[in-house]
């Protein structure tokens, strides 16, 4: 792709992300959302693949279809009360209307079938772009119209996101596709919380992103897309295979590391919140992708093939590793003591 042109669209992508963020009327909320999805669809379809072609149109028409309920919903609230104020959303029938179509635009279940296809259609960049850059204004704004959404709603489709996440990648061997329902999964922890303390959710948020900006900027640089191709980089570039087996286990949430900080904390809020039977649902849900984190961190550090098939070897590169992969899997790895600092931050 030409420089220029990719620069342009860069742009476009902050430009619609800040105009979401940072707007109070929903017409403005939604142009910035158009933006972005415009800005997005020449990075998916840059290859000229048939499978990125495919992955763009299935990402314009489940992105528009999800705009135009976010401005039907706008709409219908602004008939029954009059306010275009994006935190004054107060109708039922808008909220009902607004969950689905942020729903739909994070790709929680059960509108979750768009996002492994997209993503297994683009490069590996546009994929951490589309599992992180582009969920962030859809997820502020659940965040600014928390206090109005069905916390019956939110709890359901986030325990099913975690169950379909899980459920769905054990069989993948695309890592890709692994990657997506991962996403799927920790969305769900997201949402549960979103009703009763919106800020864990953007903690949450934050530590997702940098942690999957770990892995993606990994499997980028030792150009792995399927398990096989996995199983064999450990002779490219052994250490950086060794953090890759920690970061996908900070990832999954085990509890030395930094991902175990989100989950603490969403159960403590959880149990204050007398939604005991929801925390111990949506903890043992995620036993279910743990398990295919393990399998990738089993891939990435294993010696030897775990078949007879001769197995081409790869050559050790000396090549210095990026600095961005070197501070992110360092934070995704070394966070969890100063939870204490944290907590009292939110």
């Amino acid at each position: 792709m030409n420089p220029q042109a990719k620069l342009v669209f860069i742009i476009s992508l902050l430009l619609g992300t800040t105009i979401t963020i940072s707007s109070n009327h929903w017409i403005m909320a939604w142009a910035g959302l158009e933006i972005n999805t415009l800005a997005v669809l020449p990075l998916i379809s840059k290859s000229h693949h048939p499978r990125a072609i495919e992955a763009a149109t299935k990402y314009f028409l489940t992105q528009a279809a999800a705009s135009t309920l976010v401005l039907f919903s706008s709409m219908t609230n602004a008939w029954c009360t009059g306010q275009w104020d994006i935190t004054q959303l107060t109708h039922p029938t808008s909220c009902l209307i607004l969950t689905s179509a942020i729903s739909m635009k994070l790709g929680l279940a059960p509108f979750h079938f768009w996002f492994p296809e997209v993503l297994q259609g683009t490069s590996l960049t546009t994929g951490l772009l589309l599992s992180t850059a582009m969920k962030f204004p859809p997820i502020t704004l659940l965040y600014m119209t928390s206090s109005s959404l069905n916390p019956t709603l939110l709890t359901t489709l986030a325990i099913l996101s975690v169950a379909v996440g899980g459920w769905m990648g054990l069989n993948q061997t695309q890592i890709r596709k692994i990657m997506a329902f991962s996403s799927i999964s920790h969305l769900g922890w997201m949402a549960i919380i979103i009703s009763y303390n919106p800020k864990l959710t953007l903690l949450n948020f934050y530590l997702y992103t940098m942690m999957t900006a770990a892995v993606f900027l990994t499997l980028n640089s030792i150009k792995a897309l399927k398990l096989p191709t996995l199983l064999t980089s450990w002779t490219k570039s052994p250490a950086l295979n060794t953090v890759l087996l920690l970061t996908l286990l900070s990832l999954a949430g085990l509890p030395p590391l930094t991902g175990f900080l989100p989950k603490w904390f969403i159960i403590q809020e959880l149990t204050k919140q007398d939604m005991a039977l929801a925390a111990t649902t949506i903890s043992l849900l995620s036993l279910l992708s743990l398990f295919f984190y393990l399998r990738l961190a089993y891939c990435a550090t294993i010696t030897l093939p775990p078949h007879t098939t001769n197995h081409m070897k790869q050559w050790r590169t000396h090549k210095p590793v990026n600095f961005s992969i070197a501070m992110l899997t360092t934070l995704s790895l070394t966070l969890l003591p100063m939870s204490p600092m944290i907590l009292t931050i939110i």
